[in-house]
């Protein structure tokens, strides 16, 4: 009995160790079981390089067809769960078939890799980076070992970013007029705006400033649409009066915004808005909706 469950005992340990693993900055990732881990950052263009280790259990010996490592980008829509896209495959064969008796150790170096997404976790989908080292066995079945990391890439400001200016109005009870300040917006920047009541016949008790992530995976009769709030900001209570103007502005830092995704491999999109929601004194609801574009910026890495 021992014999059969030392059968399926790993007969290796296998480790993966960057060359600037000590320097470079980490940042938490969430797992696909929920729970979050530090993981290595990159952006795109830069350089991933570093040593694979392979060792024996004791009184082991390992035989194999050959050691190669991935670099894998792959996208994972979770209502087609276990199937990988994958945008970027990168290999590099570490060994030729042998056997390995004692500790073995294997640099590997992939240069300037094209990373054109970022790490992301959704509602639906995850898009993430791996380094996948696979030890093949032909009757044994082949050893995996799977080291994740994250790619944020950076957006200089934009140098067209026009205001948003809007009306709305319901004939002859409601018309107000809404200015955001820009429409290109950083992870870090605050929405500075006003709203100006021009006529009021309805009876408003509150009005809230929303903003919402909408994220679309699939595509056609396929498609799968999710929408968040992420934050509700109180810009009114009580009853405005024609003339009045209400100030606006929301800080987006201690929101967990990321970058606006379009078209992502053609696998899905992240879009964010500004809903404006007015309430009257029965409950009515009125809304405002405006798609707002996120982008992250150097000086915003954390």
């Amino acid at each position: 009995m021992n014999y059969i469950l030392g059968a399926f005992k790993p007969s290796c340990i296998i480790s993966i160790t960057l060359n600037d693993g000590k320097t470079r900055k980490q940042v938490p990732l969430k797992k696909e079981n929920g729970q979050t881990t530090l993981a290595p950052l990159f952006q795109s263009q830069e350089t991933i390089a570093g040593k694979i280790s392979v060792e024996p259990m004791q009184g082991k010996k390992v035989e194999h067809n050959g050691i190669k490592i991935e670099l894998l980008g792959q996208i994972e829509i979770y209502f087609d769960r276990g199937n990988f896209y994958d945008f970027t495959s990168l290999v590099r064969e570490l060994d030729v078939p042998g056997e390995i008796y004692e500790k073995k150790t294997f640099p590997f170096e992939f240069s300037t890799v094209e990373m054109p997404y970022e790490t992301y976790n959704g509602v639906n989908v995850r898009l993430r980076y791996v380094l996948k080292v696979t030890i093949s066995r032909g009757y044994a079945g082949s050893i995996t070992q799977y080291q994740d990391f994250v790619v944020r890439n950076y957006t200089p400001a934009p140098s067209i970013n026009n205001s948003i200016k809007m009306e709305v109005g319901i004939e002859d009870c409601l018309h107000i007029e809404f200015e955001y300040n820009k429409s290109k917006y950083h992870l870090k920047d605050v929405i500075i705006g006003k709203i100006y009541f021009l006529l009021v016949r309805i009876k408003l008790k509150n009005m809230d400033l929303e903003i919402r992530r909408r994220e679309s995976t699939g595509s056609g009769a396929n498609t799968h649409v999710e929408t968040e709030t992420l934050a509700k900001f109180e810009l009114m209570d009580g009853a405005p009066v024609r003339g009045e103007s209400i100030p606006i502005r929301l800080f987006l830092s201690p929101y967990e915004l990321t970058p606006t995704h379009r078209n992502i491999n053609n696998k899905f999109s992240v879009k964010y808005f500004l809903n404006l929601v007015l309430v009257d004194e029965e409950d009515r609801r009125y809304f405002k909706q405006q798609e707002i574009t996120i982008y992250r910026t150097a000086e915003t890495s954390s």
